[in-house]
């Protein structure tokens, strides 16, 4: 088992290009999650973000271009790569037969995490997400949200070096999202990792993110801080992106479009 490079950044993604038969996803796309970072991939649906994430987490073989995890590269060195990472999908993906406390526990074996410390680590997700009694339910009984939450509980258990989050707030109500993003911050403080998420939603962004990157149909159109994208002081962020994106003038369009008669 190799040891993680200690000079190298959380992720080194380089001329990615992902392709599903003639369509391609993502194209050349470049760009680095620094130590203690959390860096946002913002993009509209079919923008290529979860090809993006799939490919960095190893669920995806790129056509072309390169991927490092603190060094090691997710296709040919899938185990030292996967056990650094931890990732929330699009889509929850669970074993609804199995509580979520079973789930999470099996979650613990495979990452080789004590039963102490795994205990009292659920034990505090649980009652900072308010899920404690949910805890023993099955799976595929609980609602979107409180799967969405194991899903966050699972990722975060063993402290990977890298998070990859695709879209992770959407099933949240706002006081889980609080907390979320919290944890999130604390992680990225406190784990000399990085943090690598998706999101559509410009607050998202905002008030989350250190630097962001604006992904147009498998393009990266723009990258920095908030600051910089917008560029000054009175612009938004929402304009920035529209305007990266060529979407100014086409919303604008589609507003006149449904005028009242």
């Amino acid at each position: 088992m190799g040891t993680p490079d200690s000079a190298a950044t959380p992720l080194e993604v380089r001329g990615l290009v992902v392709r599903y038969g003639e369509r391609t996803a993502v194209q050349d796309l470049s760009f680095q999650v620094r130590t203690g970072e959390i860096y946002g991939l913002l993009g509209s649906n079919g923008a290529g973000k979860s090809s993006t994430m799939k490919s960095v987490v190893g669920l995806l073989r790129p056509q072309s271009g390169s991927i490092r995890v603190l060094g090691f590269d997710p296709v040919t060195q899938g185990v030292e790569a996967k056990r650094l990472i931890g990732y929330v999908p699009e889509t929850p993906l669970l074993f609804d037969a199995l509580s979520a406390k079973e789930f999470l526990e099996f979650v613990a074996s495979v990452r080789a995490i004590d039963a102490a410390t795994a205990n009292r680590r659920l034990e505090n997700f649980a009652k900072a997400f308010q899920i404690e009694a949910e805890l023993h339910q099955p799976i595929g009984l609980l609602s979107m949200g409180t799967r969405q939450k194991v899903l966050f509980m699972a990722a975060l258990l063993h402290r990977p070096k890298l998070l990859v989050l695709d879209e992770p707030l959407h099933a949240l109500d706002p006081r889980s999202v609080r907390i979320a993003r919290e944890l999130l911050r604390q992680h990225a403080n406190s784990h000399a990792g990085g943090v690598l998420l998706s999101t559509h939603a410009m607050e998202v962004a905002e008030r989350l993110c250190d630097r962001v990157g604006i992904l147009d149909r498998g393009v990266l159109r723009g990258e920095g801080t908030i600051a910089e994208l917008r560029g000054s002081a009175s612009a938004s962020l929402e304009e920035a992106f529209l305007k990266l994106t060529r979407e100014e003038e086409g919303v604008r369009e589609a507003v006149l479009s449904l005028g009242v008669d």
